[in-house]
């Protein structure tokens, strides 16, 4: 019995991406893509490590599908593609995740909680929703190594990381220091600035700021301000700042050597008493209304609402420096350092605030230069935890942001928020000048979601500014998708580069190898757990360790259970003490990594580079691929490609494609919180993998951003996906019918119909492109030609105007042509859609090959990538079909505007021979054309110009700009154009007219053509072309409509009675004047449209008769009987 293709009653996309995955298990297909190309150049790709203790969301299943397929795609070009997956398991997403769980803090950790059992708790909560991932991962059909990934709490992983560090550091690019630095109370650590950038973590807030007065001490420095005889009261150095928390700690104020400013009397808005003030000229009216400075001083009254003011005089700022002021909240002193002075800051500048800047060198980074640069001193009143320390009398204890407090919420914040109680206080002191709301951008913890500070913190820095010009020298070789993000987001911000803060205050991550003696002039910086080893052994000896923790461990032995004899994470580490090369004890530095060290070192880590692998490794760098979004430009992407160029003085990557945001179908980020997250397993249930894959990479560009709505998801697996699935069941139902299986000899494609040869060269054109478009990693120029092809040039075009040739009973010559031709097209579909679609594509690829065999590849994804036959590519016959089609489209539209059914023949088209090319293209496609449109005739005619009258108007909205004063003159002359111009703009695409003052070139979008109508005729033009349909219609016309629309209404009817394509039937049909002579004049036409042996004409067929509605104003009783 002979093999039949599959035929399905409906498309159903989950259940086929389910029966599909268990097949490529059951048969090893991902495992057999990799070791089918053993020999063959290698394409090296990287996975970004995601982290498995919370559940993968639906951009996950866009930054999966983009690696996915590129994948698929060079593997189907012939290279060996490994992936293997990896688990990023460290740092504070998972501590601040098992806080949560635990509630507890950090402080906690060590006192409620030991480290030992802490860390356990992190490594379980890293690995708490794998199960989950690894079943998005499958479903979707990302293929990628999920039984062998790497993992970064592993210890051969923090052995890599540890010699990468070394590597650094004997290159001495790792150096402590003590600087401010972005921290996060509610985290516990030091961030570093990629972190600070990560998408989303500036904010927009609204911050109680003020305006403080600094009391200006007189002494000789300062006495040409109080020798104008106009001051009465103080004088006051005005400074605006937006966080009242630091001013208990400034210790300086900040001017510009060249600015202007203003010594101004006024009185104090709160205190009402006189007072000089200082600010910068060009901000007086910042502060002080002009309209205010003729009010009279003498008229003031306490509490008025415009205060007076002059402006006594003005001076620079060089004219200020060293002055000294009075302290503004006295709560310490500093214990070192010339405090409390006006000094130069070349940071001040003069857009906002007073023109003088408040200095807390705790807490800013310029304020901490200033203040190593003019030996300011520091006073740090706030502690990690974000409180202000004991010193701070009735503010003690205090948290300096409202969002640190347990119980915040936004309507508690005015309660809870301490700037407010210091304002009020500084307003009581006569120490303010103005307080007010001030919305500015504000950064937060990428984790916490909690505002952070600027902190001094002894931390551990490597020095990438050391490597900034080789970073962007080597980035310049980068190919970015977009081009933009590397050049601008990315460029810019190794352009702006700052050294990289590594150290971390937190427990969960990779320790620091970095041992320091107490006096801190010896350092020793361990690069593997044999140089640990051998350390230790030297402590033993110097009497500074009793043992050695790490004696179980055998070097050289790579085996997983040798390396987890000693854990390499705190706090299996911390007891260790090293001996220095004078003898001294030297203890580890307490700090943990920053976990995007930890990613960054995946391209050697994943490998155990170089304690093993060497050669694996050597052959997997750099990648020639990497994919994630584009919240990574700062964080991966960056780690990535510092520590290649630090350490091998190469790109870690070669081509990189970052993606944009996955959005509400409004555009708004999703959130759980709001309601407006789409679950990615509901949507895949739903709709299948391949028509979320399919709308994700053809909607929009990759890098832009994607409003995601599951109603355009349902879009593609109708129109895409449905549209390529009925193509293939026609296919099938007639192959089966005739037994085709391709054992025939495949006739030679010039032998073939015009037709057929016209898809097959418009298939290789696709092949060209498609495979143009995935090299370039154009994935959605790729996917969006598939489409336009499956749908324009396949199905509604090719397959339409070939039905008759499979109705055929014979199987002629034509006959295999066309199923040699459709096969071929379908079974290069299978491949070229395999990349974005591999479940479709492989039920596409085995239904076929299933029967003929043509292919030894068990698996689409197993075969080649196909190759196109330019030989094969016409582009004269391309061009004659497209011209078929739009002639044919604008006849259409001419039908549905004057409502004539497409089954209703018309009689005539009418076209003018206004391009030589329409003689010789018209004659081969005009049945085409004729058949598609249902019309009799179609007629190329030399036009005078007294047929087609054509108008033109001038688009005021494109050429105003262009044209201005001479556009009235212009829109004239196009009014006045001639028949001839028209058609010669139309042709040329531009045209040029005189005007009085020159010539003006128009072109074909700057003007709007229409055809006036000729009675009985309907006319269009469009691109150069006019067409003319003849709309009257006679009485053969008539009746052969009616026998048309008869003929759809009995197929119709056999479908619904599931009569076979090839059953034979018989029809009664009621005796109906308007019915009888449509059937009688159309009689062979009807019965071998519908196979009917038998049609006859009865006067009562009785109430078990079809009553089938012809047209509006016509139905007829009808019985079928199957044969």
């Amino acid at each position: 019995m002979k093999v039949k293709y599959n035929e399905y009653k409906q498309l159903k996309l989950t259940e086929l991406s389910d029966e599909i995955r268990h097949w490529w298990e059951k048969n090893d297909i991902f495992k057999k893509s990799i070791e089918s190309r053993d020999g063959c150049p290698e394409y090296v790709f990287y996975e970004g490590p995601p982290s498995a203790n919370g559940m993968p969301g639906i951009h996950h299943v866009m930054a999966r599908t983009i690696k996915d397929l590129f994948c698929r795609y060079k593997t189907l070009k012939g290279f060996q593609v490994k992936r293997k997956a990896g688990w990023d398991t460290h740092g504070l997403p998972v501590e601040i995740g098992v806080e949560k769980k635990l509630g507890i803090t950090k402080e906690d950790i060590g006192k409620s909680i030991s480290v030992v059992d802490y860390n356990n708790e992190c490594r379980k909560e890293v690995m708490k929703y794998k199960d989950q991932w690894d079943d998005l991962t499958r479903k979707i059909g990302y293929w990628v190594d999920l039984d062998n990934p790497y993992i970064t709490f592993e210890n051969k992983y923090i052995e890599s990381v540890w010699y990468l560090i070394k590597q650094l550091y004997d290159k001495n690019l790792v150096y402590k220091g003590y600087t401010i630095q972005p921290y996060s109370p509610a985290a516990g650590t030091g961030l570093s600035t990629h972190e600070l950038n990560q998408p989303g973590c500036y904010k927009n807030v609204k911050d109680n700021t003020i305006v403080a007065q600094f009391k200006v001490i007189k002494n000789e420095r300062s006495q040409f301000l109080f020798n104008n005889a106009d001051v009465k009261g103080d004088i006051y150095l005005l400074a605006w700042t937006t966080t009242p928390w630091t001013l208990p700690s400034n210790t300086g104020l900040a001017v510009g050597e060249n600015v202007e400013y203003n010594l101004v009397q006024t009185f104090n808005p709160y205190t009402f008493k006189p007072q000089a003030v200082i600010l910068a000229a060009p901000l007086l009216n910042r502060w002080f209304p002009s309209e205010n400075a003729k009010l009279n001083m003498e008229d003031y009254e306490p509490g008025q609402k415009n205060i007076p003011f002059r402006v006594l005089s003005s001076f620079k700022g060089s004219d200020l420096t060293e002055i000294r002021f009075e302290q503004l909240l006295p709560y310490a002193q500093p214990e070192e350092g010339d405090p409390f002075r006006v000094v130069a800051g070349d940071f001040v500048t003069t857009e906002d605030g007073t023109g003088i800047v408040h200095l807390a060198p705790s807490f800013g980074a310029d304020d901490f230069r200033m203040g190593k640069k003019y030996n300011l001193g520091a006073l740090t009143l706030v502690n990690k935890q974000g409180k202000f320390t004991e010193e701070m009398g009735e503010f003690a204890g205090k948290y300096v942001k409202a969002e640190y407090y347990p119980n915040y919420t936004p309507e508690n914040e005015k309660e809870l928020t301490v700037d407010i109680d210091i304002i009020i206080k500084l307003k009581t002191e006569n120490k303010a000048f103005r307080a007010e709301r001030y919305e500015h951008s504000y950064p937060h913890c990428w984790r916490t979601d909690k505002p952070i500070l600027y902190y001094p913190l002894d931390s551990w820095f490597i020095k990438t500014t050391a490597y900034r010009d080789r970073m962007i020298e080597l980035n310049n070789t980068i190919n970015w998708k977009p081009e933009s993000t590397g050049s601008g987001r990315f460029g810019n911000w190794l352009e702006n580069l700052v050294d990289w803060n590594l150290s971390r205050s937190r427990y969960w991550g990779i320790p620091l190898p970095i041992w320091v003696s107490e006096d801190g002039s010896e350092i020793k910086c361990i690069g593997s757990i044999e140089e640990l080893i051998n350390e230790i052994e030297k402590s033993i000896k110097s009497g500074f360790m009793q043992s050695n923790p790490a004696s179980d461990f055998v070097v050289g032995d790579m085996s997983k259970s040798n390396y987890d004899k000693f854990d390499l994470h705190k706090p299996s580490v911390d007891p260790i003490i090293l001996v220095s090369e004078s003898g001294k004890p030297m203890r580890r530095e307490p700090d943990l990594i920053d976990v995007w060290f930890d990613s960054g070192s995946m391209p050697y880590a994943q490998w155990h580079y170089p304690f093993e692998n060497k050669d694996v490794f050597k052959k997997s760098f750099p990648a020639d691929f990497i994919a994630e979004g584009v919240d990574q430009t700062r964080g991966w992407f960056f780690t990535l490609h510092a520590i290649a160029t630090m350490v091998f003085d190469s790109v870690a990557y070669k081509n990189v494609v970052s993606n944009g945001l996955v959005l509400d179908k409004n555009g708004n980020k999703m959130s759980k919180r709001l309601g407006n997250a789409v679950d990615p397993f509901d949507t895949i249930e739903k709709y299948g993998p391949d028509a979320t894959r399919w709308y994700m990479i053809t909607n929009s560009q990759p890098w832009d951003n994607l409003k995601f709505d599951n109603e355009g998801v349902a879009e593609v697996q109708r129109k895409f996906f449905g549209t390529l699935y009925n193509t293939y069941s026609f296919f099938a139902l007639y192959a089966n019918i005739d037994n085709f299986d391709f054992s025939e000899k495949e006739i030679p494609i010039e032998e073939r119909a015009e037709l057929d040869q016209w898809i097959l060269s418009e298939l290789n054109s696709l092949i060209i492109l498609v495979d143009e478009a995935y090299s370039e990693y154009e994935p959605t120029k790729a996917g969006r030609a598939i489409h336009k092809f499956t749908d324009e040039f396949l199905s509604n075009w090719y397959v339409r105007l070939s039905r008759r040739r499979f109705w055929k009973g014979e199987m002629s010559k034509d006959k295999i042509s066309a199923y040699q031709t459709l096969y071929y097209v379908l079974e290069t579909l299978s491949i070229l859609i395999s990349p974005i679609a591999p479940f479709f594509a492989e039920r596409i690829y085995q239904d076929l090959n299933s029967v003929t065999k043509r292919k030894n590849a068990l698996s689409v994804h197993l075969c080649d990538f196909p190759i196109a036959n330019k030989e094969h590519i016409d582009s004269d016959l391309e061009e004659r079909m497209q011209l078929a089609q739009k002639i044919s489209s604008m006849v259409l539209s001419l039908r549905k505007k004057t409502g004539n059914r497409v089954r209703q023949p018309l009689r005539k088209i009418l076209i003018p021979n206004t391009n030589p090319k329409l003689e010789t293209q018209l004659p081969s496609i005009e049945k085409i054309i004729l058949a598609e449109v249902n019309v009799k005739e179609l007629e190329l005619f030399k036009d005078d110009g007294s047929f087609f009258i054509k108008k033109i108007k001038a688009d005021f909205k494109k050429l105003g700009p262009r044209f201005g004063k001479q556009m009235k003159e212009l829109a004239n002359a196009i009014a006045e154009m001639t028949n001839s111009e028209i058609n010669q703009l139309e042709k040329d695409g531009e045209f040029e007219i005189k005007l009085s003052d020159g010539v003006a070139k128009i072109y074909s979008d700057d003007v709007e053509i229409t055809t006036d109508d000729i009675p009985g005729w309907v006319v269009m033009s469009d691109g150069g072309i006019s067409v003319a349909l003849d709309v009257s219609i006679d009485e053969d016309l008539i009746n052969e409509g009616i026998a048309r629309e008869f003929v759809n209404r009995i197929q119709n009817l056999r479908k619904e009675l599931n009569f076979d394509v090839t059953d034979k039937i018989s029809v009664i049909v009621e005796k109906i004047q308007d019915v009888e002579i449509a059937i009688t004049n159309n009689y062979d036409y009807i019965c071998n449209e519908i196979l009917a042996t038998e049609l006859k004409l009865n006067d009562n067929l009785g109430n078990d008769a079809n009553l089938l509605e012809l047209t509006d104003d016509i139905s007829v009783k009808t019985i079928i009987k199957k044969l």
